[in-house]
């Protein structure tokens, strides 16, 4: 029992499973009426947490084996690196009122438990009966997270298959579960019974008003965490450890966790948000690293390894000022570099030469002139003729129509380029530009053969 700013709360530790069986959420204006004290649910959100929670299953089964001398099967751990093993798993308490009593909780009957060599309090054990419902004001999206936890572990050990759709682990879909993996799930559900338990905060008696009040506080008060920091403390995503491991301590790659706000002041480390962004291009082709899993970048880190070895070697990269050097040093230019190894390297459709592209790429880097006098980083700012004087006639057929989408990719000021801050726009053009310097095959290509055809 506790008295959070003098109001009385129950703390209690109840098994994950139990507690949804108590619990429920008002945030259905059509049954809960006035009583609505929850923004509508994300799907989206509570599939990840679901995903999150299963993974700590996982562990949970191996921990209590563990623990108690148990052997652990190889399935078992195999699971796990197929989830995405981390340091640490935790779920936050959560915050509930019981509606149907009085605010000091004296109508729930109560017994107080002493330790009986100091006779001091050390509990209370507390009778709820059913009409005591754990009403979520914090945390609906844990709960439909664990609902559908179980409803997967349900699914699964009725079917031994694993579901076509709506599948919380990374592999199988539609497939059947061998008997040693169906034993994992089966042990998974019985830790959610008994041993794994949520830490839940009761608030007592609180009318709609003051359950909004609090939801409100609980989810508003609270600050941000900085993208660079979260970045730097999650050791749960592939990516992530792929950095870590790899790049940084593997291959010395300097990065620092502030934004570098005056060229000046670069001292040729990578801001760690930008190398996230590109390394989310480079191994899954996506603008950010959320819900990467280990299965998505195996055998494509030794690829990325060898990405950034060549990067690293563009004179004046990782230098100080390095961006008053080479325009290499800006996040917009590597993630050109990153789409075209992806695209040579593991994209569905790469060619059939694409391990010879990549090489040829990152073979060739210094072959390209990074430098910010490069007039082809300014080729949108020429006229006709001052694009023939620059030796850039042919590059036209490489880039896109100039009718069809953002040209606008940066201006040169003073003795530097300074590429625009929309990188969805530009970096598939500095891509493009980059294969003419190379001879590479152009991505308009297919679409030049059709014309010609027809």
């Amino acid at each position: 029992m506790g008295h959070n700013l003098g109001n009385r709360t129950f703390l209690m530790m109840l098994p994950m499973h139990e507690f949804f069986g108590m619990s429920e959420v008002a945030n259905d204006s059509a049954r809960d009426g006035e009583t609505v004290a929850q923004r509508k649910l994300d799907p989206v959100h509570a599939q990840k947490l679901a995903t999150y929670i299963l993974k700590g299953l996982v562990s949970a089964a191996i921990d209590y084996r563990e623990s108690r001398n148990q052997p652990v099967s190889e399935t078992m751990r195999a699971v796990l690196r197929k989830v995405g093993p981390q340091p640490y798993l935790s779920l936050q308490p959560i915050v509930v009122n019981i509606r149907d009593c009085n605010v000091r909780g004296t109508d729930i009957r109560g017994v107080r438990l002493l330790d009986k060599a100091t006779e001091e309090t050390t509990g209370f054990k507390v009778f709820l009966s059913q009409r005591h419902v754990l009403w979520v004001i914090d945390g609906q999206h844990r709960r439909k997270a664990m609902q559908l936890v179980f409803e997967f572990l349900d699914n699964i050990r009725s079917s031994r298959a694993y579901p076509k759709k709506g599948n919380l682990v990374p592999f199988g879909d539609g497939q059947a579960i061998s008997g040693d993996e169906l034993q994992v799930w089966e042990e998974c559900f019985e830790r959610a019974r008994t041993f794994c338990t949520v830490a839940v905060e009761v608030h007592l008696g609180l009318q709609p008003d003051e359950e909004r009040q609090l939801f409100h506080d609980l989810n508003r008060l609270g600050k941000k965490v900085d993208t660079n920091l979260a970045l730097q403390f999650d050791n749960s995503n592939p990516v992530n450890l792929f950095i870590k491991e790899r790049l940084m301590e593997e291959l010395g790659l300097g990065v620092v966790e502030t934004d570098v706000k005056s060229w000046a002041d670069d001292d040729g480390r990578i801001v760690r948000k930008d190398l996230v962004a590109v390394n989310a291009i480079l191994l899954l082709n996506r603008s950010n690293i959320n819900g990467a899993t280990p299965l998505m970048i195996d055998g494509r880190t030794e690829t990325g390894v060898w990405f950034w070895s060549a990067v690293r070697d563009i004179e004046g990269f990782g230098e100080e000022r390095a961006r008053e050097k080479t325009v290499a040093a800006q996040p917009v230019v590597l993630k050109a570099l990153a789409k075209l190894v992806y695209d040579f390297s593991f994209s569905n459709r790469r060619p059939d030469d694409g391990d010879d592209l990549t090489e040829r790429l990152l073979s060739s880097l210094n072959d390209v002139d990074f430098s910010h006098g490069n007039p082809m980083w300014r080729y949108y700012n020429l006229n006709e003729e001052e694009r023939r004087a620059e030796g850039l006639a042919g590059l036209s057929s490489y880039l896109p129509l100039d009718d069809t989408g953002n040209r606008d990719i940066g201006s040169h000021q003073g003795d530097f380029m300074r590429f625009g801050a929309k990188h969805n726009d530009i970096y598939p053009i500095l891509g493009d530009m980059i294969r003419w310097k190379l001879n590479l095959p152009s991505r308009r290509q297919p679409l030049q053969q059709l014309t010609e055809a027809a």
